[in-house]
């Protein structure tokens, strides 16, 4: 079922409607691949913002479906691909960012920062 702000692609839309999965999900994979992505800190700050409190409801669940879409072990573009791998979850993560950009705040910038100067800490 797709909503007017998921993703569209099934599997991302039905992982993102569990969040503690989603939030495991994502520390593992972030972990292994972040040195790998030009768009860690903006994945983390979406990641920030999806799980804070403050964020409304529609942003959290357009978020959702794309980090639940960067998470999925397969997707249109396998991430084992060199350079290409990663492109599709580049593009999703970059529309759900244009969409809800006002809402994602210093403080969640401040705290993907902060990762990343630690290491990718898991903070669940």
């Amino acid at each position: 079922m797709t909503t007017e702000h998921s993703v569209g692609f099934e599997p991302a839309d039905k992982l993102a409607q569990d969040p503690e999965s989603v939030r495991r999900r994502f520390w593992h994979k972030i972990k292994r691949v972040a040195a790998h992505l030009p768009f860690a800190e903006d994945i983390l700050a979406a990641y920030y913002c999806a799980f804070d409190r403050q964020t409304p409801r529609h942003v959290q669940v357009a978020l959702l479906g794309a980090i639940a879409y960067f998470v999925l072990p397969f997707d249109f573009m396998p991430d084992i691909l060199p350079i290409l791998g990663f492109t599709d979850d580049a593009a999703i993560l970059a529309t759900a960012l244009r969409m809800v950009a006002s809402n994602i705040t210093p403080a969640h910038r401040e705290a993907a920062r902060a990762a990343m100067q630690r290491g990718l800490e898991d903070e669940t």
